[in-house]
């Protein structure tokens, strides 16, 4: 009978200390999982799988596990095992190793060797692209929840563009008209 109230109470001491770590946490396996989805297809795809991940609980199992394991160990180690690392990823033109950090992306092209970097200042909400030379040029900013600033059709120039599917067809034709009389 005493080692029952024993292994309880070792269970709850271990709950409790997981539980009330003060960790909320990033949830980046949950959060990858949401960013998967969106990316797999239109809008109604995107609401169909999400259903069915709701359905099938994967969300629910990718949440528990994000809660009771991994944001422990980002509480205690202070770095996310599932936030950043390594993919690869097989494009048309060949395959490309993509390395996340914390503050961004590096991406090696397996044909050529050559390397851009990706960076995001969270001061400035902005992203920004580093050539190999070392120069950094933005080509993202956050203005608002529902437009960015993002390089113009010519040189030097920067374009406010809103977030929604019109006003980035407008971005788009403007740069392929741009990109056109080039030619």
């Amino acid at each position: 009978m005493k080692r029952t109230y024993l292994t309880v109470a070792v269970a709850i001491t271990l709950a409790a200390s997981l539980g009330l770590s003060s960790c909320i946490g990033s949830f980046a396996l949950t959060n990858k999982l949401l960013s998967w989805n969106n990316t797999i297809g239109n809008k109604f795809v995107n609401e169909l799988v999400f259903v069915a991940f709701c359905i099938l609980p994967v969300y629910e199992v990718s949440a528990v596990a994000d809660l009771l394991v991994i944001n422990s160990i980002e509480f205690w180690s202070g770095s996310n095992p599932v936030a950043c690392g390594t993919k690869v990823i097989d494009g048309n033109d060949g395959r490309y190793l993509v390395e996340c950090d914390t503050k961004g992306y590096t991406i090696t092209s397996e044909n050529d060797g050559s390397t851009v970097r990706l960076d995001f200042d969270a001061e400035d909400q902005a992203w920004s692209i580093q050539l190999p030379d070392g120069t950094a040029y933005p080509f993202l900013t956050f203005v608002d929840d529902s437009h960015v600033k993002v390089p113009g059709v010519n040189p030097g120039e920067y374009s406010v563009v809103e977030l929604s599917e019109t006003g980035v067809l407008a971005y788009q034709q403007t740069a392929n008209a741009m990109l056109f009389a080039q030619r």
